[in-house]
């Protein structure tokens, strides 16, 4: 992925992620020719758990990397869980409008 791909995907700019690149070694690109960053699957992943601290938890960024050195299987698990939470919330508010529409 580019890195505006991942910059829509979390609805951020994409200074921001270079930002995070450097202050949290967990997410590591590679540069394609031209210095054109490349994320892989587990770099997005690594983005989604600090989107989760940082603008969802609300914590800062030394706060973060202090969650992360300290735990980050936990982290990680709290993260998939709630992804998982918000997906049902989806379906379900999908469902919700369905059945008001036959209704």
């Amino acid at each position: 992925y580019t890195i505006g791909e991942v910059a829509k995907k979390f609805d951020m700019n994409e200074s921001l992620h270079r930002h995070w690149e450097k202050e949290f070694p967990i997410i590591s690109t590679k540069k394609a020719g031209g210095n054109i960053r490349q994320y892989r699957k587990e770099d997005i992943e690594n983005i989604r758990l600090v989107y989760h601290l940082v603008k969802e938890k609300g914590m800062t960024l030394q706060g973060a990397k202090l969650r992360l050195k300290a735990n980050k299987e936990k982290t990680v698990q709290t993260a998939e869980v709630l992804d998982r939470l918000k997906q049902i919330r989806e379906e379900l508010v999908k469902l919700r409008k369905s059945l008001d529409y036959l209704t």
